[in-house]
């Protein structure tokens, strides 16, 4: 797939883009829960991308007229009065309507990004139709694994508790995640019930279940001949810190978080869509076999000449968006 855009200059975009991101409440208002590491922004990941595609733009469009948003809402009280937050992007309906849902995860090595850094994607799904919501968790510089599953698996739970007041339809409930997040959101999808990961008391009665899982380059399988994850020889990887051990020294828990030692049959239809970094998605293939042997849809959709950060940027992003809204239109029979 080609794509023929011109942008304005760079210098005008980024202005707009700092503007506009400190003006939005959820982000002007939170204060940082826990010392940050700020390795992963999408400023960064544009300055590293733009090296080898001097074309490509932040993807900030404009906020659609169509839809509400209810931002830096707390979803769980933890121990010591920490509050976790999400924010909710929702289309402007009759109250009696109701929508499918969407909980976005970001990226940033289980240590980095930020929640803001996929409202434009939210945005966008609100737009068409979608209640979107993107959260944040527990990242490893506060709390190791498996604290962001569970964190996740609480923001769905939570969703549900609220779903008439945001018009959301429980039986359609979808979870995406790029890079990072697309690795928990997928072990997210895959770990239906399981204890390990229910923890916590908020919304216990609520069901983490998702019905449709949009993997954005997320590795499937950290202990894998195409996983490029833990290698510590410059100093500990994002995975070893986010697991608290290296995969030599606990190999029981990178085994543990890899969704494709997950996948049944209550597995969920899952989307991958890819960059041409082949090591962020590794084990798809094999996760794919899994699920054509158990009757399960899945599709993959490829940008082979994208970065990894791909979803953050145009020209990659709108058509990131569709895939996304033509797979969950697909499952959930739109």
């Amino acid at each position: 797939m080609r794509f023929s855009l011109s942008f304005p200059g760079r210098r005008g975009w980024l202005v707009g883009s700092f503007v506009g991101l400190l003006s939005w409440p959820a982000l002007a208002q939170q204060p940082a829960p826990a010392p940050r590491d700020t390795s992963f922004t999408t400023h960064s990941a544009y300055v590293k991308a733009r090296k080898q595609h001097p074309t490509i733009t932040v993807a900030r469009p404009a906020a659609p007229k169509t839809i509400r948003t209810a931002p830096n809402l707390p979803y769980c009280t933890l121990e010591g009065g920490r509050a976790l937050r999400l924010d909710v992007f929702y289309p402007k309906a009759r109250r009696k309507q109701t929508f499918p849902a969407v909980l976005i995860v970001h990226g940033g090595g289980w240590r980095s990004g930020d929640r803001s850094q996929h409202v434009p994607l939210a945005q966008q799904l609100a737009a068409r139709g979608y209640v979107a919501v993107t959260a944040e968790y527990r990242l490893s510089t506060e709390a190791p694994y498996p604290a962001a599953v569970q964190d996740l698996k609480t923001a769905l739970r939570w969703l549900r508790a609220h779903a008439r007041t945001y018009q959301v339809d429980t039986s359609k409930v979808a979870i995406w995640g790029f890079s990072a997040g697309g690795q928990l959101a997928t072990l997210v999808g895959t770990t239906a019930g399981d204890p390990l990961f229910e923890a916590g008391a908020c919304y216990r009665s609520r069901s983490s279940r998702v019905q449709a899982i949009v993997d954005a380059d997320g590795t499937l399988a950290f202990i894998h001949p195409e996983s490029g994850e833990g290698d510590d020889r410059k100093g500990p990887s994002a995975a070893t810190l986010w697991f608290g051990a290296s995969k030599t020294e606990r190999p029981d828990l990178w085994q543990q978080a890899a969704p494709l030692n997950h996948v049944s049959a209550q597995t969920p239809p899952v989307l991958f869509i890819n960059s041409g970094v082949a090591r962020m998605h590794a084990g798809r293939d094999d996760m794919r076999r899994q699920l054509d042997a158990l009757g399960i849809y899945s599709e993959v959709q490829s940008f082979p000449e994208a970065p990894h950060p791909f979803p953050l940027f145009n020209p990659w992003f709108e058509p990131t968006v569709e895939y996304t809204v033509a797979f969950l239109r697909r499952v959930f029979g739109q």
